[in-house]
């Protein structure tokens, strides 16, 4: 039986799509569908044909963004278990099956996280929490976005929606749904960094009102942080720095984020969880 599912949305990044293909290495049969959403770039399309041709499934839709992307690789799919892998990174050989493992293990939880090696223009590691965080997750999203799901949590919760801030969006429904997770204590991705300048720029000045828009439709989470507080019981330095850096202000000033990004590739942490 086939245990996992991975699905890799691709918008104009073909040559990429096909690197993270040739990353699934696993000694178990996975299901593999590549989602063009709505791609244009002719060398993208061919890249997509060639994939196709090597037996890998490839799904069309119009674009409508990583969300709607990842949703239509979810309908397209039927592995119990659901990783997600955006197209411009790679798997660590064996990762699905140490998730699938982990999962198998701990029937009880709905989803499992590992670490991530940084490539491209930043070289690094990042470590993710060793526990699930309901009140850190009202703050930062500290989890990775390539990481597997149980396919029924998914349906039940609704996947990923939205065009930005999807997957923060999706860690707090399982929240507030009350469904938790474990890690995947390897690193079980690689994540290129590729950063453009003006991407950026609009992330950041977009930040506040998508974090609003999250608040707003997970406002039962929200309303509950002090009791997600006291059952996580983050250090004292943590319930004092959370709510000045990631709180009132639009975005974490820029001197701060980067101090933080660097601790991090150096250090081979993320957040502190």
């Amino acid at each position: 039986m086939t245990r996992v599912a991975v699905i890799i949305p691709c918008f104009n990044d073909g040559e990429l799509a096909i690197e993270a293909v040739a990353s699934v290495r696993e000694s178990e049969p996975v299901e593999i569908v590549v989602v063009d959403d709505g791609s244009t770039e002719p060398r993208t399309l061919a890249c997509l044909e060639q994939i196709e041709r090597s037996g890998i499934s490839v799904v069309r839709r119009p674009n409508g963004g990583l969300g709607a992307a990842r949703m239509t690789g979810l309908a397209a799919t039927h592995a119990p278990l659901v990783y997600v892998l955006d197209s411009d990174d790679l798997l660590e050989a064996g990762a699905l099956a140490a998730m699938a493992d982990t999962l198998e293990a701990h029937p009880d939880v709905g989803f499992t996280w590992g670490d991530y090696v940084v490539f491209g223009d930043m070289l690094g590691s990042y470590r993710s929490p060793r526990e699930f965080l309901p009140w850190t997750l009202t703050y930062v999203n500290p989890y990775p976005v390539c990481s597997m799901f149980r396919r029924e949590v998914l349906e039940r919760v609704g996947g990923w929606e939205g065009w930005a801030y999807e997957d923060w969006d999706l860690w707090l429904r399982l929240v507030g749904r009350g469904i938790t997770g474990v890690a995947t204590e390897r690193a079980v991705y690689r994540r290129r960094l590729h950063g453009d300048s003006r991407l950026l720029a609009q992330a950041r000045a977009d930040h506040g009102r998508l974090f609003d828009e999250i608040r707003r439709r997970n406002a039962d989470v929200y309303a509950r942080r002090d009791e997600l507080r006291r059952s996580e019981r983050p250090p004292l330095w943590k319930r004092a720095a959370y709510p000045v850096l990631f709180g009132p202000r639009a975005v974490v000033p820029v001197r701060v984020e980067a101090l933080m990004i660097k601790a991090m590739l150096r250090f081979g942490g993320g957040l502190p969880g």
